[in-house]
Parts: C-alpha cells; sequence; structure tokens
C-alpha cells in the first residue's frame, strides 16, 4: 500500500497567506492522515491474570494507550507496560469485569485539538498513535480531577485548557538555576530551622497517622506560591473532600488544582495521577509561576510501580520492590525544580511513608538520597501532643546554607545544639539522676526546653511568617539577634 499523500492533501494556495498555526496544524493533520493509511495492528486478547492482560499480534510501543473491546460490555482502556516476543502486556486503567478471551485490542485513537490562533504551537498537535494526553491549562485552577483529566467536583467540564502529552524532555540540569531564594511556607519550625528554597525539593518521611496530611494543609493555605498542586495519590478516599474543604479552604482552592487517585484506583491510575500532577506543576512553571507541588504519596507511587512490575514478570531485588521501583523515583522528582534559565518554580513536598516507622525502609532511604533535604515527623513528639511533630534532630534541609544570612544559619546551629543537648540527657534529667551544675551546658539546656519546645508547636490554622519568626527563635533560645533572615 502506498504511503504518499493524496494530491487533495497537497497544501492548497489559499493557505499560503494564513497564519503559521494554521498551515502548522494542516501540515501535521496530513501527515496523520498519512500515517492512517497504513494497515491497523489489531491484536487479540489471549490472557488476563491478576492486573495484567495480555495481547498477541498487537503493535503498539510501551506507553501508548489501547482500548480493548468484548462484546457489547463498555470498552476498556489500557495501557502497554512491556511486552516478551509477540506478547504485549498491558495495565487497565478500568474495571475487567466482563472481559473474554479473544477480545479485540487496538491502539487508541490520537487527539488532534483545532489550534487556538493566539497560542498555537507544535505541542497543540498529535501524530503518535495511542500517546497519553491529558489536559493542561488555566481552567484547571480551583478543579479536582482523577488522573485522567476528568472532573470529581460536579462543577462541569474543564473550559480554558489544552490536550498535551504527558512525556516531557527533560531539562538539562547546566540551564537550571541554583536554589537561591528562601520560601516562606508558613511553618514556623519549617522556617527557623529547616528553610526551604524556591525550586527545593523535601520530603515529609513518617509512619501512619503523624500528621503528614495536616502538615501538607498548613504549608498550601500559608505558603507564598502562585499556583498550588496537590496530587492525593494512593490515599483514603475520604481525605480527599476533607482536604479540599476543611484544610484548603475557599481562598486557598482559588489557586490550587487537586489531582486525586485514591487507593482503589488501579495502580496503573495511580501512577498516572503522579505524573499528571507534576505534568500540571511543569505548564504553569513554564509561564513563569512559581508552583506548590505536594504530593501525597510518593511511596504510594512507588507501591503502585511495584505491583504492575511484579504482575508481568520482573523479580524482586529490595523487600519485594523491583529495581525498576527505584528507578521511576528520580524520573518523577527530577522534573520538578527550578525552570529554564530562571522562568518559574516548582517548590515540591513529598510525603513518604516509612513502614513501622523505619527511616530505613527502602523507599524512604532511597527518597532521601534524591531529594534536598528531609522533615521526620516522630511518633512520640505526636503521642505527646506536640504538633507538627517534627523532629529536629533527624531533619535537615541541604539548600538552607544558601537561602538564609549567616547570623540565621548560626542561630538555627544554636537552637538546634541546645536542643539536642537536652534530648541526650532526657533520662537523667527525669529520674533525677543530674545533679545541676555538673555542666553547664546542660542546664543551660534544661532552663530553655519549654520555652525552645513551646516556638516549635503550631496551632494548624495559625500561620508564622518567616522574618519574625528567626526573632522568636532567638528569644527562645536565649540569643542575641540583630540581623535579616534573608
Amino acid at each position: 500500500m502506498s504511503t504518499e499523500a493524496p494530491d487533495l492533501l497537497e497544501t492548497p494556495a489559499t493557505l499560503a497567506g494564513s497564519p503559521p498555526q494554521w498551515q502548522d496544524f494542516f501540515q501535521r493533520a496530513q501527515a496523520r492522515v498519512v500515517r492512517s493509511s497504513t494497515p491497523e495492528m489489531r491484536g487479540t486478547l489471549t490472557r488476563l491474570a491478576g492486573l495484567v492482560l495480555e495481547a498477541s499480534g498487537l503493535r503498539a510501543p510501551v506507553g501508548s494507550q489501547c482500548v480493548v473491546t468484548s462484546g457489547k460490555r463498555e470498552p476498556v482502556l489500557a495501557e502497554v507496560v512491556g511486552f516478551a516476543n509477540d506478547r504485549a502486556f498491558l495495565m487497565p486503567a478500568g474495571d475487567v469485569h466482563g472481559l473474554s478471551s479473544g477480545a479485540s485490542v487496538a491502539p487508541a485513537a490520537s487527539y488532534v485539538p483545532v489550534p487556538s490562533l493566539h497560542k498555537a504551537s507544535a505541542a497543540d498537535f498529535a501524530s503518535d498513535t495511542g500517546m497519553l494526553r491529558l489536559p493542561l491549562g488555566e481552567g484547571l485552577l480551583g478543579r479536582v480531577v482523577d488522573s485522567q483529566g476528568m472532573p470529581l467536583d460536579r462543577m462541569g467540564p474543564i473550559p480554558n485548557v489544552v490536550a498535551r502529552p504527558m512525556e516531557r524532555k527533560t531539562i538539562n540540569a547546566m540551564d537550571r538555576d541554583p536554589v537561591r531564594h528562601s520560601l516562606d511556607t508558613g511553618v514556623r519550625a519549617i522556617n527557623a530551622l529547616l528553610t526551604v528554597g524556591r525550586g527545593q525539593r523535601i520530603g515529609l518521611f513518617a509512619g501512619s497517622g503523624v500528621g503528614k496530611s495536616v502538615l501538607l494543609g498548613m504549608m498550601a493555605r500559608y505558603t507564598q506560591a502562585d499556583v498550588i498542586v496537590v496530587g492525593l495519590i494512593g490515599e483514603r478516599g475520604r481525605e480527599v473532600k476533607e482536604f479540599i474543604e476543611d484544610i484548603l479552604g475557599a481562598e486557598g482552592r482559588a489557586r490550587s488544582v487537586v489531582v486525586a487517585a485514591p487507593a482503589d484506583a488501579p495502580p496503573l491510575l495511580r501512577m498516572q495521577g503522579a505524573s499528571y500532577a507534576t505534568a500540571i506543576a511543569e505548564s504553569f512553571r513554564d509561564q513563569g509561576q512559581h508552583v506548590l507541588l505536594l504530593m501525597d504519596s510518593l511511596t504510594r507511587y512507588a507501591m503502585a510501580q511495584r505491583e504492575i512490575a511484579l504482575a508481568i514478570g520482573e523479580p524482586p531485588a529490595t523487600k519485594g520492590y523491583p529495581p525498576s521501583c527505584f528507578a521511576k523515583l528520580p524520573q518523577l522528582v527530577e522534573r520538578s525544580g527550578n525552570g529554564l534559565n530562571g522562568v518559574g518554580s516548582i517548590t515540591a513536598f513529598y510525603t513518604v511513608l516509612s513502614e513501622g516507622d523505619d527511616q530505613q525502609d527502602p523507599i524512604a532511604d532511597a527518597a532521601r538520597a534524591i531529594l534536598d533535604g528531609h522533615i521526620v515527623l516522630s511518633r512520640t513528639l505526636a503521642e505527646a501532643g506536640h504538633y507538627p511533630a517534627i523532629d529536629i534532630e533527624q531533619s535537615a534541609s541541604r539548600v538552607m546554607h544558601n537561602v538564609v544570612s549567616r547570623e540565621h544559619f548560626e542561630l538555627a546551629r544554636r537552637f538546634r545544639a541546645i536542643y539536642s543537648k537536652y534530648e541526650k540527657s532526657r533520662d537523667l534529667v527525669q529520674i533525677g539522676a543530674y545533679a545541676p551544675g555538673s555542666d553547664p551546658g546542660l542546664d543551660e539546656a534544661i532552663a530553655l526546653h519549654d520555652d525552645m519546645g513551646r516556638f516549635l508547636q503550631q496551632d494548624m490554622f495559625e500561620s508564622a511568617p518567616l522574618a519574625p519568626v528567626v526573632q522568636q527563635m532567638a528569644q527562645a533560645c536565649n540569643a542575641a539577634y540583630t540581623g535579616n533572615p534573608v
């Protein structure tokens, strides 16, 4: 069969004076018609085992979307995640109940939107059959969507969006600006002792039920950012509405986009939800805006990848996690950060679930190595009613020395030293085995401990701006401070 374009698809002379956007649109639509003239490589469903569909005769690249059709039931969307010889492995994005052997498997049709005259570009067009494209744009602000860009908030269709591919070119590390400007998160302990920089990637490490979601909500309300993107990945379904209504509120929601892929979603959609939330943040960053990305949680993303990898036969490596899990984490995390040549930024917070409060959990250990800092939440502090339950001894911000003044940094170091001095001798003090006067440093720590503890605590509806917080920290540890916090 000839693959040459039909004569009627040659660019008409009447388009010669048309805007470049329409000429580009016509040429790409023409190329799509040419590609569609080749025989379509359909496949047949031959096996369904656990989470994986196997199809024979299908010729589709890894990552492409396919439609599985069986009888009169609604078609199932699936993604190609691997292949072996002439068999393709697909992960379904929906319920597989009712599928049977012999069902038809075909690449999903690509989406070609009509160009917008004022901002059309090559990215507005698709010519690769089955490549995933989801809505991005200003219309997502204030909305709640699922992993496929479908609205969950019952507010109708989403206007002012454009379908864009999820795969993006990696930014050259030399084209990124280093982290040099502090970011006010509104959380006293973080602003004072773990100061975050604009464009930093930081993890919140904790076991279940110690306040990770509440801390995320505090940062969503009080952080100085143009846009907030929240990815609720693999968490409890009830938390979605609670987070939006009780934590974000009307004011926070107006500048936020929430992507929800709860725990009962298929693993493919949970992974896709994390990628989609990151893509939304990237689209706003590319417009020069400063974005706060809150991902809850990175562990559930890794677990979804583990389910997929094990289902297609990848051998487990560390505590049941296949090697692909550890390869996927940096691919997701590295997409955030400062934009090209200082244009826009994504400051990202990823929650990491430490199973059994074990900080050496393989995912927690891998995440700590690829992130720019870690905030550890302590169950002991949470049980004592100390919120936010941030363990400042185990936590660190790797860019703090670049974004605060020398005086602020030295003051934070003094605070940590005094606080740690008391914690190391806590048992001796509480049982009365310590004799006052034996250690002047410990005497000072005992005298200041209550004030320092009160300084680190904060109500979830209380904001603590960066500038006054440093002066308050100086008072709590009985030090002089006359400088500027940044």
